[in-house]
C-alpha cells in the first residue's frame, strides 16, 4: 500500500458536483462542442469596473505584499458599511476577509465545532455544505421541509430536530440551489427556536443582492443585538461584483470569534491576495446602485422567462418560488419511466445525463443537493444562450417516448 494514501477525512471527501460538471461543460466548449451551460454558480457579467481599476492600481503601486491576517483596513471597514446597510451594526473588527465564501464557512465551522457536533441544514441545500461541516468534525443533519411547504422549512421542524449534540443552524437566503428567499418574518422565527437551544447561527447570504420581485432580503444579524451575538454573516463579492475568479469573501461575527477566525487564517493561507483586497475595496466603496439594479432587472428577467417556459414543458415543475439567487430547481419525476435513444429514464441524474449528450444542454442533477428527484438550473447565461437552452430543453422532453 502507498504510504501516500490519503488520511481518512481527505479520502471521504468527493470533488464538488457542480465544480466538476461546471468543468466538463466548459471542456466540451473548449473541443468545440456547442453546450450550453446552465451549472454555473456565477453571473455572465464582467467584473465591475472600479473594481478592475482599483486592482491595476494596486499592481502598479506593488501592493503585492502579505497583508494583515484579517484583511487590510480599508477593506475590513468597507465590508462592515456594506453588510450594515441591511441594518447590521458591525465594525471592522468583526469583519475577517477571506479567499471566497466558501473559506469563511471552512474556517467558521473549524472554529465552532467540536468533534460530533451537530449542524440543522434546512435541505435541499448547496452540495459543499456537508463536506465542510465533515473536515471540521461536525455531522450534518437535514431538516426536511414539508411537501406543501414551498422548499422552506419551519421553526417547529428545526425545534424537532435539534438533539443534546445540536451546535449550530445554518441559514441561507437566498438559497442555492432552490433560489427560494426565507422573509424577515420567517428568518427571525428561525432564528429564535435556535436561541432557545443556545444554538450558533451560520447565516451565509452570499446572494443578497440578488432578489426579485415582492421578495425582500433580510439580514440574520439585523434581527436585534441578541440575535446578533449568536450569528456568523457569510458573504462576499463573488455574486454581487461578479468577483468569482477574484476570490474575496468574508465572516462577520462578535469579536471574539472573528480573532479566532483570524488566527485559523494566519497559519493557513495568511490572508487573501493583496490586489483581490484592493479590487474588493474599488467594489465596495463605489457608487454602482445604478449598475446594480440593472443588472438585477436583466438577471430578472432571465428568471421569469426560465420558469415560464418550464411551466410550459409537460412532465417538469418548477418547485417552490425561485425569487432569489440565480437558480432554480426543476422536479424530472414525472418523466421517469420515459425513454430516449433506447435508454430510460429513472432518475434525475439519467435526464441531466441524456440532455447533455442528446441536446447539448448541461444542468446539474439534485441528488448532492439532497433533491434527487430535482436538476437545477442556473438562468445567469446571456438572453440568447438561454432562449437557446430553453428551446432544446423544449424539444428533448417533446421527444421522450
Amino acid at each position: 500500500m502507498s504510504p501516500l494514501r490519503p488520511a481518512t477525512r481527505a479520502a471521504a471527501v468527493p470533488p464538488s458536483a457542480t465544480a466538476a460538471l461546471d468543468a466538463h461543460a466548459k471542456a466540451l466548449v473548449a473541443a468545440g462542442v456547442a453546450v450550453i451551460n446552465l451549472t454555473s454558480g456565477e453571473p455572465a457579467f464582467p467584473t465591475v469596473e472600479p473594481a478592475a481599476r482599483a486592482a491595476a492600481e494596486a499592481i502598479a503601486e506593488d501592493f503585492t505584499r502579505y497583508t494583515p491576517a484579517a484583511g487590510i483596513p480599508a477593506l475590513r471597514s468597507a465590508v462592515a458599511a456594506h453588510l450594515n446597510r441591511h441594518g447590521t451594526a458591525y465594525e471592522a473588527e468583526n469583519v475577517v476577509v477571506t479567499a471566497g465564501a466558501k473559506q469563511a464557512l471552512h474556517y467558521a465551522f473549524t472554529a465552532l465545532l467540536e468533534p460530533g457536533d451537530e449542524v440543522l441544514v434546512p435541505a435541499p441545500y448547496w452540495v459543499s455544505y456537508p463536506h465542510l461541516i465533515a473536515l471540521a468534525g461536525g455531522t450534518l443533519v437535514p431538516v426536511n421541509p414539508a411537501p406543501e411547504a414551498g422548499l422552506k422549512v419551519t421553526p417547529e421542524q428545526v425545534r424537532a430536530a435539534v438533539t443534546e449534540r445540536t451546535k449550530v443552524l445554518l441559514l441561507n437566503s437566498p438559497a442555492n440551489p432552490s433560489g427560494v428567499v426565507y422573509s424577515r418574518f420567517e428568518l427571525a422565527a428561525l432564528a429564535e427556536a435556535a436561541a432557545e437551544h443556545d444554538l450558533v447561527v451560520v447565516s451565509d447570504e452570499i446572494c443578497d443582492h440578488w432578489v426579485f420581485g415582492d421578495a425582500r432580503f433580510a439580514s440574520v444579524a439585523s434581527l436585534g443585538p441578541e440575535l446578533a451575538a449568536r450569528t456568523v454573516t457569510i458573504g462576499g463579492v463573488s455574486k454581487t461584483f461578479a468577483m468569482t475568479g477574484w476570490r474575496i469573501g468574508w465572516l462577520a461575527a462578535p469579536a471574539e470569534l472573528a480573532s479566532a477566525v483570524t488566527a485559523l487564517q494566519s497559519h493557513t493561507a495568511s490572508a487573501p491576495s493583496s490586489v483581490s483586497q484592493r479590487a474588493a475595496v474599488g467594489a465596495l466603496t463605489a457608487d454602482l446602485g445604478a449598475e446594480l439594479e440593472r443588472r438585477r432587472s436583466e438577471l430578472d428577467a432571465r428568471r421569469l422567462a426560465t420558469i415560464k417556459a418550464l411551466d410550459e414543458i409537460p412532465g417538469l415543475r418548477v418547485d417552490g418560488d425561485p425569487e432569489g439567487a440565480f437558480f432554480l430547481l426543476a422536479d424530472v419525476s414525472g418523466l421517469y419511466g420515459t425513454m430516449h435513444g433506447g435508454r430510460t429514464i429513472g432518475s434525475a441524474a439519467d435526464f441531466a445525463e441524456l440532455l447533455l449528450a442528446e441536446a447539448n444542454v448541461a444542468v446539474v442533477p439534485g441528488a448532492d443537493f439532497a433533491a434527487p428527484d430535482h436538476v437545477r438550473i442556473s438562468y445567469t447565461v446571456p438572453p440568447e444562450q438561454l432562449e437557446e437552452a430553453l428551446e432544446r430543453l423544449a424539444d428533448f422532453v417533446s421527444d421522450l417516448s
